[in-house]
């Protein structure tokens, strides 16, 4: 569910629909430096990402379809850049 009337771009896979969903959400963010996607730790932003899967799946696909890929690309994301130096 978006808060606006303006619809998501056309996304080519659920993979890729899932990562925009993660975006739009505010749980994940790219690197500045490198553009691997991270993710924020932010259980509310998580929530928020299940929602949208659960209420505005991508066509052709289930609510559950797409919750599980949102699950499924979040569980492949650190919270750290694989390229940046240890802090």
């Amino acid at each position: 569910m978006l808060m606006t009337k303006e619809r998501r771009p056309a996304i080519r896979t659920l993979r890729g629909w899932a990562i925009s969903v993660l975006q739009e959400a505010g749980a994940i963010h790219e690197c500045e430096e490198h553009g691997w996607a991270k993710d924020r730790a932010d259980p509310h932003a998580w929530e928020r990402a299940f929602d949208i899967a659960r209420q505005d799946p991508p066509t052709g696909f289930s609510p559950e379809e797409a919750l599980a890929e949102v699950r499924d690309v979040l569980d492949g994301i650190g919270d750290t850049c694989p390229e940046c130096p240890p802090e």
